[in-house]
């Protein structure tokens, strides 16, 4: 089985928690009290971690907050990997996903240039695009299936010739291309009824949920109906509701209060329904 989700696996039964906390960290958006340094987002990011790895069980690293900083951007995304603990996944959700050779530098550059345990990937142009990352069986590999967004109804949950709708199609697919267990779906927090299904036709995929939150997805019914017969497999990611608190602080320890307190509670709630049945 896949080095990362064996690692994976394993935090989520010591903790119950199925906790990724996204990194979407917006110079824009953050407190004012981290303007003050050198490096803010960098500052900013380290401080999330402090707040939340004891109960972290990924950190999902959105990589255009820090590609559409250029050079200063990619470098605040190194030295964030840095500081992440081995022990807690670490996700580029970069969305790639281009013709073979392409799709091989990107593969290169997530999972041994920046040595991502995971990354997000597009499905439209078939597996040759995708193959590359699949060739890395340690890692995981989570193809997007079901999202969370308005948008999903144009192209995801459009019909086939053969009855099913695309996201479906897609999901059985990743199923097939998975290696050594690394294969894995996106699918929203916000469809809970297709959730369901979803788990139930493909029990051996990992799931990454988006959509809790801001977005308005049921954390609860992410949790039971996400994870696998082991109570595994499923992360559910949590960004702005989580890193943005309402408020503002005077000093970095308030901020931290407060983002370690939501951890907390999204951390009881998931690990009460995780010790539900």
């Amino acid at each position: 089985m896949s080095v990362v989700r064996d690692k994976t696996n394993s935090r989520i039964s010591t903790l119950k928690s199925l906790l990724c906390v996204g990194l979407d960290s917006d110079i824009e958006k953050i407190p004012k009290v981290f303007l003050e340094y050198k490096n803010p987002v960098l500052e900013f990011n380290c401080s999330v971690i402090r707040a939340t790895s004891d109960v972290a069980i990924a950190y999902k690293i959105n990589t255009a907050f820090y590609e559409a900083r250029g050079i200063v951007g990619l470098q605040d995304m190194e030295q964030t990997l840095r500081h992440i603990p081995d022990a807690i996944m670490t996700i580029a959700d970069a969305k790639r996903a281009d013709i073979g050779n392409t799709s091989k530098m990107y593969a290169q550059a997530f999972f041994e240039h920046w040595s991502f345990d995971a990354v997000t990937v597009a499905p439209y142009m078939g597996f040759d695009s995708l193959e590359p990352f699949f060739l890395y069986e340690d890692k995981l590999v989570f193809v997007l299936g079901l999202t969370s967004n308005k948008g999903s109804e144009d192209f995801e949950e459009q019909t086939m010739q053969n009855g099913q709708p695309l996201y479906r199609n897609v999901i059985s697919k990743v199923a097939t291309w998975s290696r050594n267990g690394n294969g894995g779906v996106v699918v929203g927090a916000t469809k809970s009824i297709l959730l369901e299904e979803i788990r139930r036709d493909v029990p051996g995929l990992f799931l990454l949920i988006p959509g809790v939150g801001a977005q308005g997805g049921s954390l609860e019914d992410a949790v039971n109906l996400g994870v696998d017969c082991n109570r595994e497999s499923a992360i559910i990611n949590v960004s702005r509701s989580l890193i943005y608190p309402s408020g503002s602080y005077s000093n970095v320890e308030a901020y931290e209060r407060t983002v370690a307190a939501e951890a907390s509670k999204l951390h009881h709630e998931m690990k009460r329904a995780l010790l539900s049945v």
